[in-house]
Formats: structure tokens, sequence, C-alpha cells
């Protein structure tokens, strides 16, 4: 499985985070182990109390365990595994919590330590812990028979359309994924020998090309996006350079921006507010069934937990009645009697908790196959939406590539009437579809 670790602070924060259900469709706590409060947030404010003895700022050592999401994974597999991270940074015996979370069909695993030593009022180092929890997930990929992400099996191996959060959340913003706007731009570079081609290339799927304010190579989206080429591409500017000479020719960014905005804005609104008015529609059943099926789910565990603790309080009752008292327990205490009851309530005992531990667990992997398969839907529509909005940039790149009217500019063209204009630019029927968002 995956593990993400990082030292931090910011106990109330991460305690809030660990416990949202409006970003998880289910939400356990695990375990609250060396702490006076039995609540996730309390615990990590303990943490936090016990860290002003020292001067350690990050207090805690927070780890996410994310198997793959098509593998079942038992909950003795997290420990192990938790146990294992534990041993290998020198935490054994530290305060922590463990909290679950279900997303999407997917269940992960979050654990927080403190690594304040209450003996010492010392933090616990935590030297190479990155390298420490890369070389596990490798053990634990190899252990469990799983298909090991390429990264992970050779750095050098990782794929060369990863991106950062700043290019995830541009991405986002334009209704477009961070992965498929970086492969286009590489297939753009990948079939370009010149500047003209590469500006064909990446006009022809939607965009304008630019200098930026550094005198690099920028592409500008019709929402007024700036990207960087040589990121996108992922080469470094003297590569982009030698292939595309400078961008003094080019239009500004601003200028871009002006001349996207008075050829293409009016029309590429009007398509995309109905695109995603439909898609709107179209997502309402499928939101509403994932809201039906969490509740059910939840509802299943609920009923489980109750079914559980009166068996377990029943079954407590009948393990007491085997205790005589009085005389005859005295008796029973003389004869060993007693000591062999209480041997064989303990034996059932523990057979009653991993009994309960396999009713939940088989529940979970049940609710969990359910919500893989509603998920595989939902995934299916997300992927048609994203070819129906390229399909719309696209049709932006053709527009813009028509030929005006004599001596009248694009943007007089765009601001005749609706009719007129769209019957001059032979444009086909609207695309329908629904948002991503689900």
């Amino acid at each position: 499985m995956i593990l993400v670790a990082s030292q931090r602070g910011g106990a109330k924060q991460l305690g809030t985070h660990l416990m949202r259900t409006d970003e998880n469709e289910h939400v356990e706590v695990h375990e609250v182990r060396g702490f006076v409060s039995d609540d996730v947030t309390g615990a990590l404010k303990e943490a936090q109390a016990a860290s002003a003895g020292t001067k350690c700022k990050q207090y805690l050592f927070s780890v996410s365990l994310n198997p793959p999401e098509t593998e079942r994974v038992e909950v003795s597999a997290f420990e192990e595994a938790l146990a294992r991270i534990e041993k290998s940074n020198g935490l054994e015996g530290q305060p922590r919590v463990i909290v679950f979370h279900e997303k999407e069909g997917r269940r992960h695993c979050h654990a927080v330590w403190s690594r304040i030593d209450a003996e010492t009022m010392t933090a616990k180092p935590l030297p190479y812990f990155k390298n420490k929890m890369r070389e596990l997930a490798r053990e634990l990929y190899l252990e469990h028979g799983w298909k090991m992400p390429t990264g992970l099996m050779n750095l050098g191996k990782a794929d060369p359309r990863n991106f950062s959060l700043a290019e995830w959340q541009q991405a986002k913003r334009m209704k477009m994924g961070a992965g498929e706007l970086k492969a286009l731009f590489q297939e753009c570079w990948a079939i370009s020998d010149s500047l003209a081609s590469f500006r064909a290339a990446i006009e022809e799927r939607g965009f304008k090309l630019a200098k930026g304010d550094r005198r690099g190579f920028v592409a500008v989206s019709h929402e007024g996006e700036v990207l960087s080429v040589s990121r996108y591409v992922g080469k470094k500017a003297k590569d982009v350079a030698e292939r595309l000479g400078y961008p003094d020719g080019l239009t500004s960014v601003d200028a871009a921006k002006a001349q996207i905005a008075a050829e293409l804005r009016p029309v590429v609104q009007s398509y995309l507010t109905e695109l995603r008015a439909k898609r709107r529609e179209e997502a309402r059943p499928l939101l509403a069934a994932k809201r039906r099926m969490t509740e059910h789910h939840r509802d299943q565990r609920s009923k489980l937990a109750d079914v559980q603790s009166h068996q377990r309080e029943k079954e407590v009752e009948a393990r007491k009645a085997r205790l005589r008292r009085g005389v005859l327990g005295l008796w029973d205490r003389l004869t060993g009697n007693r000591a062999r009851t209480l041997a064989r309530n303990e034996v059932e005992a523990q057979a009653s908790f991993k009994r309960d531990r396999q009713e939940r667990d088989q529940l979970k992997a049940e609710q969990l196959a359910q919500r893989r398969a509603l998920q595989r839907k939902i995934i299916t529509v997300r992927d048609r939406h994203q070819v129906e909005e390229l399909e719309i940039r696209a049709e932006i790149s053709r527009l813009a590539a028509m030929k005006t009217v004599p001596n009248a500019s694009l943007t007089e063209q765009f601001n005749q009437t609706p009719s007129t204009s769209r019957q001059q630019a032979n444009t086909p029927r609207k695309p329908k579809g629904l948002d991503y968002e689900m």
C-alpha cells in the first residue's frame, strides 16, 4: 500500500480533517491509545499540550495508508503495517490515534502518533522516515502480491507526466484533468518540429501561444488561464528555445486574452453553460444513488454494532455466571476450578472478539464492492464528459480558424445576432453531458 507520511503540528485542524463526514462517506475511529481523552481531536490537543514543554513545533507524525482500491484488505493487515511503521521509526508505545475513511468505494487508514516522549520531554527523532516509508511500501506490495506502481519500483521510471499541486489546481479550474492537460501539451510537442507547427497544434486544441512576462512561451486558454509551455511539455526552457526559437514575434498574454475574449468567449460560454447544465441534470440520479447507498451502509453498520453489543453483553453475563460465589466460590479457588473457568472465559472472549471483527470486515467488504460498482458507473460518465468537453474545445479552435468577412474583424463577426453568427459558423448541434463533480 502507498504510505504518505509527514511531521506536522496543527492538532485541531488535523483532528477536524480526520473526522470530516462531508468529504468521506464513512469515518470510523479505530483506536485512541495512550491519551486521557477518548476522542480524536481531544487526543491530538493533548499531544499539542505535551509539546508545550519542549521546543518541538512538529509534534505529530501523520501517516496515511492507501491500499490498491480493487483489493480487499483486512483490518489486521493495516494493524500489521502500523506496527512495522512504529518499529522502523522508533515510535513503539507512543500515543496514537487510528481512523479509517471510506470514499468512492475505497478504504484507507490515517494514523497519527505523538512524537513527545513523556519521560524525557523530548521529541522522538524520525531520521529518513520518507525513505523508510517507501521501502516498507515496496515490501507490502510484494508480500501481498499486489501490482506495484511503476514509480514505486524505480525512482527513475516515475511517470514523467506527474504534476504539482499548483498545476492540478489550475487544471481543475479549467474543468480538465491535470494528467490529460499535460498529455495534450506533450502530444503537441511530439508532433512538432518548429514554432509554426507547435503553434498550429496547440491552437487546434483551443489554446493560443503567447509571450510570457519572462520572455518564455506560454499558452493561454479560452478561460484566461496562462500555462507555461516548458512546464507542461516537461522540457527545460533552453530545450524549448532550441526547437521554437524566441517568442519575440508572438503577442503578449494580455493581447492574447483580449483576442480570445473578442473572438470566442460569447460562443464558448453559451456552449459550456448549456453543456454543464445538462451534465448536472444527468448527474442527479447518480448523486442520489450515492447518497442512498451511503445512508443504507451506515444504517447496516449501526444495526450490526447494536446486535454485536447486545450479544456481547449476554455473553459477558454468561461468563460471569460461571464464577460461583460464597462457599462454592471458595471451594472452586481451592480446587483450581475458578482458574480453569477464568481461562475458559478468556478464550471465549477472544473468540467472540475475532468473530465480531470478522463480521464487521465482511460487511464492509460487501459494502465496498457495492460502492465500487456504483463508482465504475460514475467514472464511465465522467470519462464521457471529458471527451465531450474536448470536442467543444476543438470546435472553439475550428471557429477561430474560420475565414472572417472581408474588412471585418472576428469581434464584429461574433457580435452579430446569435442566429446569423451560428449560421455563418455552420456550428453543429451543442453537445450533451454532465458535470464531473460527483
